[in-house]
């Protein structure tokens, strides 16, 4: 089973009043393991970045001047995620904000359907708990000191971390393998012989006695 673990980044908080994105983050996972297999891109925003955005993921308009604009991405994006699952932290929001981008291009949108929401896993999980990343970090202790600034890949790395706590943690069922195997040697090693259920002697003649005293016996009886 593949999934892809997506993060983005952008000028703002809405596509319909201009906000793009700047960065993409993506983590390939094979049944819930990752493979190393990643895509992250910056993107050029073709418009200048506010100040707010800036301050939380530290992107500027000059610095971002320097890459491709997303026209030029999407197709590699789209390779890259396939028909698989997005695992998404908020996924209306990213989702909102690559279906404006495909939009624009003319392009087939994502259905929301193809993303997993791991903001509304944790609100199920733990209800009424914090259910931002850097929470559910400190929850499963994930270390995130690295996060000084909101980053696409690096969030993506963190998120692959907690969606997979979400789902069960690390250990995600039995194995019979490495430490399962001793565990069943030692359990081996106590097992007793079977205990003989043969009636002894006096347990017969005991039986014997309490019979006779039973009267007109139904197996005496002649058919």
């Amino acid at each position: 089973m593949r999934e892809i673990v997506l993060d983005t980044e952008t000028t703002g908080f809405e596509p319909a009043d201009g906000d793009r994105i700047v960065e993409i983050g993506c983590i390939e996972l094979y049944n819930h393991i990752p493979t190393g297999e990643t895509y992250h891109r910056y993107i050029n925003p073709e418009r200048d970045m506010p100040e707010a955005a800036f301050k939380v993921h530290g992107l500027s308009a000059e610095f971002l001047r320097g890459h491709k604009v997303i026209a030029e991405e999407m197709d590699e994006f789209l390779d890259f995620i396939g028909d698989d699952k997005l695992v998404i932290h908020n996924a209306s929001f990213d989702m909102k904000f690559l279906n404006a981008e495909l939009a624009l291009l003319g392009r087939p949108t994502l259905p929301m359907t193809q993303s997993i929401d791991t903001v509304a896993m944790a609100r199920r999980k733990f209800p009424g708990a914090q259910a931002n990343l850097d929470a559910l970090c400190r929850r499963f202790g994930i270390d995130n000191s690295a996060r000084t600034k909101h980053g696409a890949l690096l969030d993506a790395e963190l998120l692959a971390e907690v969606y997979l706590e979400l789902i069960g943690g690390r250990q995600r069922g039995l194995s019979l393998e490495d430490s399962g195997s001793s565990m069943v040697s030692n359990v081996a090693k106590k097992v007793r012989a079977p205990r003989p259920h043969d009636a002894s002697e006096a347990e017969r003649a005991a039986h014997a006695a309490f019979l006779e005293k039973i009267k007109d016996p139904i197996w005496r009886q002649s058919s």
